[in-house]
């Protein structure tokens, strides 16, 4: 948190750098870039470490020529919005709405937006991309040139992601989707009509989990025969699980434990074949790498890293985050390195924020191991695809959604997400302006 505050100071001392196209920093509604007469609408919004509140503010307006404003049909909550939620993420400010991963229906268009009607259903990717620059030429839009100009991020990285959806002004600065009005900008490059046949419940998670998924498989090279070990059974893991086979794998296995343990058999009842291992039942003396060394002779050749840098499992790590000597722990990736064969593949996905101690590069550098950073996934790579592939039923989102919850219980849903409880996996955020539940989605619940 303290760290997070000296960067809000260093940011507002220093500026930004001037390269962003479209007006940054637009992180809630109140003010100049709200509506000055007619509804309000509801939005979550981040009220301090481990605090969300739903509040009323003014409704969006367009800003830039190629905005568009979208009315939420469907949102839901992210693991990554976790680390929001505990206060980890860098440049976070108390008002912030949150908010990543959204559908809806467009209102209004600005000017500039010449693809996306009014009337249209549509999902937005949670990058937020120009569509014009190097970066996004390449398809490589989550890391657009032209939607955030962070100075704090530039120095940091040496670069910047991408603007993000309701993710702090470390990213941008821009509102997020828990809400009931959203403004997109670069409306035409960020938000992907869609057809009659598919319905919001499904939707909805090519905003984000399926292409993170996806791209996380993909970018670390998972091919036909692998051995893939999957660190973290959250949605993320249970897709990351399932497009590993689809890749190829021969065998895919999935860690998880404690608090989180239950999530395991809720993954292999949606994917019998998958192998699981959970890390707070292994035999005295036994650690991950070494059970997972009598699985697989030799080791896996492929660890995917689905969990966070934010999750420490020993007392060092704890208190050195705790003292703000680190922002990420390097166990779970010094357990990928350990664990996987000479040269091997580990393919980092979860989020990690900054620095870390105790890594192993050591193992690193001398059993030839391929660390890959996937980074935030460039969704609009993949989200034709994945689109496709849920039209022909090659994939149900809905194998991860548990539950399907009212925008006006979000404080409630980020206490019992945060603490793995009430078997919640993944989420459907109903608005006001939601349509029923689909057949096969589940039904409303009250937290």
């Amino acid at each position: 948190m303290a760290a997070a505050q000296a960067a809000n100071l260093v940011e507002k001392a220093v500026g930004h750098s001037g390269n962003a196209t479209v007006t940054t920093d637009v992180s809630n509604y109140y003010g100049e870039y709200g509506q000055e007469t007619g509804e309000k609408i509801k939005a979550t919004i981040w009220a301090g470490k481990n605090q969300v509140e739903v509040v009323e503010m003014p409704k969006p307006r367009v800003v830039d020529e190629g905005d568009v404003l979208v009315k939420v049909t469907g949102s839901t909550i992210c693991g990554s919005d976790l680390h929001l939620y505990h206060g980890v993420i860098p440049q976070l400010e108390k008002g912030d709405v949150l908010g990543h991963e959204f559908c809806g229906i467009v209102e209004t268009v600005g000017p500039g937006a010449k693809k996306v009607k009014v009337g249209d259903r549509v999902v937005a990717s949670f990058p937020i991309a120009c569509g014009e620059c190097r970066n996004c030429k390449k398809q490589l839009t989550s890391q657009c040139e032209r939607t955030n100009e962070n100075t704090v991020t530039n120095a940091m990285y040496g670069k910047r992601t991408s603007g993000i959806f309701g993710y702090s002004h470390f990213t941008g600065g821009f509102a997020g989707g828990q809400a009931e009005y959203v403004r997109v900008p670069y409306g035409d490059v960020n938000l992907l009509k869609l057809p009659d046949d598919v319905p919001d419940e499904k939707a909805l998670y090519l905003s984000d989990v399926l292409a993170t998924s996806y791209h996380c498989v993909v970018d670390t090279g998972v091919t036909e025969g692998d051995v893939v070990a999957v660190w973290g059974a959250g949605p993320i893991g249970q897709m990351v699980s399932s497009f590993s086979f689809s890749q190829g794998a021969s065998r895919v296995i999935l860690i998880d434990g404690g608090d989180s343990a239950w999530r395991l058999d809720f993954v292999q009842s949606k994917i019998p074949k998958l192998e699981t291992l959970d890390f707070t039942k292994l035999p005295k003396g036994e650690s991950i790498t070494s059970q997972l060394k009598k699985m697989v002779p030799g080791g896996p050749d492929v660890a995917l890293d689905c969990t966070a840098g934010e999750y420490a499992k020993g007392w060092a790590h704890y208190f050195e985050m705790l003292l703000g000597m680190e922002t990420d722990t390097s166990e779970m990736l010094n357990e990928m390195i350990t664990s996987v064969r000479p040269f091997g593949r580990v393919g980092v996905t979860g989020v990690y924020a900054g620095y870390t101690n105790h890594f192993n590069i050591g193992a690193l550098m001398q059993t030839g191991v391929r660390l890959i950073g996937n980074g935030q996934a460039p969704v609009q790579k993949y989200w034709h695809y994945l689109l496709d592939q849920i039209r022909k039923g090659e994939i149900n989102p809905l194998d991860m959604v548990s539950h399907r919850v009212r925008l006006e219980d979000m404080d409630k849903l980020y206490e019992l997400f945060s603490n793995r409880e009430g078997g919640i996996q993944k989420v459907f955020v109903q608005t006001k302006h939601s349509a029923h539940p689909s057949p096969g989605s589940p039904a409303l619940v009250d937290l």
